[in-house]
């Protein structure tokens, strides 16, 4: 697949934005200033940004507990999820949703989901809701590998298989449920291997290699926009973090987390950029910017007001 210039660099930028965006967080939590856990994203970006590149503005995204990475590659304000995760009046869901249920009805993002493969079933019925009103969009719905333990898993892949659904399921592999590996809970040396048992097309590729994802999320995203029904993605990579900030990460040793951390997906693909003679001044604009846009996202969450306490019974019906 040919790129512009321009796509090449929006691809960096975004996956900038992601690490950054998760850098800050953190210190906002060393801060003591965000309540409960964060479960970052770092290490994944590819994932996210290479699958939502390719979903247009009307198409939905169900994310996972690691959800802001999806939150932002959709087009979620960096602004409004600091001020959720900080509890803020200003927040995504005006402070009541924090961390693990960031929801931005505005970039069509149906909401991170605290339950393993929780957002499963709520994307296939968005997926249900496009086909029979015959809306034209399409969702990708994230999850991590323990989600295939999950009847919710098997349950949603296979309606949407006997439908035709328009929805594209996104695995995001990092090797570990909580503390688990996953060769201990996945019996097949592959997840995608479990599309044969749906009849559905499944796949696995290097989810640390953007534009590996993004032409794997284009083929499939293409082909259930025809009407030709679900796939499965299986993006192999790896989580920095441990399940959650300040987790102590025993079933790992620091030997293995330093291993991955030299295939990460920013670097290897500013490496690529340079090799194909990126403008190195674009880059060092974009990493400029994107500092700039957090420091500013920050700022404008910590100057949030707080909810108050008139306002706790809102939002608890639709309108």
């Amino acid at each position: 697949m040919k790129y512009s210039e321009n796509d090449l660099l929006r691809f960096y930028s975004e996956m900038l934005r992601i690490r950054r965006f998760e850098e800050e967080a953190i210190v906002l939590w060393d801060a003591n200033m965000i309540k409960g856990s964060i479960h970052p994203y770092l290490g994944q970006e590819a994932i996210a940004v290479g699958v939502c590149r390719e979903l247009q503005k009307e198409d939905y995204i169900v994310s996972t507990h690691r959800g802001h990475g999806h939150s932002l590659a959709k087009g979620a304000d960096s602004g409004k999820m600091f001020a959720e995760l900080l509890g803020k009046a200003t927040g995504c869901c005006r402070g009541r949703g924090g961390s693990m249920h960031i929801a931005d009805a505005g970039t069509r993002n149906l909401g991170a989901n605290g339950l393993v493969a929780g957002g499963l079933g709520i994307g296939t019925g968005a997926a249900l809701t496009s086909k029979l009103k015959k809306l034209g969009y399409v969702v990708a719905a994230f999850f991590g590998e323990g989600a295939t333990g999950q009847g919710m898993f098997h349950e949603s892949v296979n309606m949407a298989a006997i439908w035709k659904l328009p929805i594209v399921f996104i695995c995001e592999n990092n090797r570990y449920s909580v503390s688990t590996d996953c060769s201990y809970s996945v019996p097949v040396k592959d997840v995608a291997q479990r599309a044969e048992a749906y009849g559905i097309p499944g796949i696995t590729i290097d989810g640390n290699d953007i534009l590996a994802v993004h032409e794997a999320a284009k083929e499939y995203i293409d082909r259930a926009r025809k009407g030709e029904g679900p796939a499965l993605i299986e993006c192999k990579t790896y989580r920095w973090e441990g399940h959650y900030h300040g987790e102590p990460q025993v079933y790992r040793t620091k030997a293995e987390v330093e291993e991955w951390k030299l295939k990460c997906p920013i670097l290897r693909f500013e490496n690529y950029l340079k090799d194909n003679k990126a403008d190195s001044s674009k880059l060092a604009k974009i990493k400029e910017d994107v500092q700039e846009e957090m420091k500013s996202a920050v700022r404008f969450a910590k100057e949030s007001p707080d909810p108050v306490p008139e306002t706790v019974m809102d939002f608890l019906y639709a309108d």
